[in-house]
Formats: structure tokens, sequence, C-alpha cells
């Protein structure tokens, strides 16, 4: 028996410039834009990883505008997350940058930001299980088996009835990132608009960001579906253009956002017929 010697060419571990890396990356992948359910799935995202791109990405930031802005979509968010989901910033970093720069008072918002972060930790060291199954009974007046256990073909393919819901799946799909409201709304759209079982859509959803955390993003689509939570988190149109209104980036026309441009008494009503009508 003859045995033949398999030579490995050794791969590149530094490269001159960012296209050549992704280059190498398709190569080695040549499934992953098949493999890709969107529609862009062949554009690389604007996130440029790495200890530098972190560094300066912390330095201009605008942390004291966080507070006051960081719900809208276009406000003075990190964009640092996924530099701490790969272990780039540590959150002990990130506190003590701007503590540097503010008082405690002032910090208070993006704190509470990373407290909730270590609260999601927390629960999935203490019960891994409930990062996928229902922590709590649904409080929609629907049961778990009424919900789709997969995500329906318009929405994998943003070719949904809502403009504002296409265009922040294609954003996911392209930029391997949202706004966390961004988020709020998409997981809310899916779970409560067309009934998709939380667990699908926060699969869904985690294998696309580059900021993907097992444990914050499966307990917050809890949190949207109520099974971790007192009530369903809804919206409304109107509640977009308040927050997502400025950036211009947006199709928020009632006429092209048919599902959303409701009150949330008529939203209630709707959405959840064996329930009152009064949201909060």
């Amino acid at each position: 028996m003859t045995h033949q010697t398999l030579l490995l060419t050794p791969l590149p571990l530094q490269f001159s410039q960012r296209e050549d890396l992704v280059a190498q990356v398709l190569a080695l992948s040549p499934d992953l834009i098949a493999l890709n359910d969107g529609p862009v799935a062949s554009c690389v995202s604007d996130v440029v990883g790495g200890a530098d791109e972190a560094a300066m990405a912390l330095q201009l930031w605008p942390v004291a505008d966080y507070g006051k802005t960081r719900n809208y979509l276009n406000g003075a968010v990190s964009g640092l997350s996924p530099y701490l989901r790969h272990g780039v910033l540590t959150p002990a970093a990130l506190k003590q940058a701007c503590l540097a720069q503010q008082s405690l008072d002032e910090a208070q918002k993006l704190l509470q930001q990373l407290s909730w972060r270590d609260y999601f930790h927390h629960i999935a060291q203490l019960n891994p299980a409930d990062l996928w199954q229902d922590i709590e009974p649904y409080k929609t007046g629907f049961a778990a088996s009424n919900y789709l256990a997969e995500l329906p073909f318009d929405v994998m393919r943003a070719q949904t009835p809502d403009a504002f819901i296409n265009q922040l799946i294609e954003q996911l799909y392209s930029q391997g990132y949202l706004h966390n409201h961004a988020r709020l709304y998409l997981a809310s759209y899916l779970v409560h608009w067309r009934h998709v079982r939380w667990q699908a859509g926060a699969q869904w959803m985690l294998g696309h960001l580059l900021d993907g955390d097992l444990a914050s993003n499966s307990l917050s689509w809890q949190w949207v579906a109520s099974t971790f939570s007192s009530k369903p988190y809804i919206f409304n149109l109107d509640n977009v253009v308040k927050f997502a209104g400025q950036s211009h980036a947006f199709d928020l026309s009632p006429a092209h956002n048919p599902s959303l441009a409701a009150s949330y008494e008529t939203l209630q009503r709707q959405l959840f017929p064996k329930l009152g009508s009064n949201h909060d």
C-alpha cells in the first residue's frame, strides 16, 4: 500500500488591502453567497474589524450625545458592538473610556445598557435553556403553537408589503448590523404581524449580525414576544417617523407601509383580538 503526502498551502495572515482579505474569504468559502438568503448577499459590510478601527471608533464617538439620542436611528450610538462581541474591546474598557469624558450621571444611559448586557449573560449562565425556549407563555392571546416555525418567503427576500421593514432587512443583510431600535421593530413585525415564533426570528437575525450576542439577542426577542415581559411590544408608523424620520434614509409613506399605518388602538385590536385595546 502506498501513501500519498498531502501538501497544505499556508494561508496568508496579513493583507495590505481589505479587498484582498475579502477575496481570500470568498475563495475559501465559495458557497458563502449561495447560502445567504438575502437579496444583497454579495455586499460586504462597512464595519472594518481590528483593534485600530475599534480605538478610532471609540475616539470619534460623541458619547455626550448618546443618552439624548440613542433611541433615534440616526442617533449617537457607538457602533462598537461588533468589537465587544468579538473581544476586540471589553465592556470595562468602554466604561473606562466613557467615564473619562463624562460624570457618572452623564454616563448613566450607557452604563444601563452595559448592565442589561451583563444581566442577559447572567440569565444565560444560570438557565442556558432559556436562550431557545419560552421563559413564560405568550401574553398575546395566542399559544406558541399558533406561531410559524419558519420565516415567510417574502420576509427572507425583503419583499413584504411594508417598505420600511424591507429596508431594515436589506440593511441587516448588507451591513450585518441594525440599530437596537430597528431590531425591536423588525422582531415585533415578525412575531406580532406575521406570527413567526420568536425562536425562528432570533436565529435568523443572529446569523446575519456581526455583533450577534446569543444571550442579548434571544432574550430581547423574548421581551418583544412577551415570553420574557408583561406584554407584547408593538409599534406603529407614527413611532417610526418619530425615531427614524430624521435620517431620510427610509420610505415612511403610509401608502408604502400599509400594515404599520394605524393607531395603537387599531393595531391592538387587529394583532391581539383576544386581548383588550389598551396600549401603554
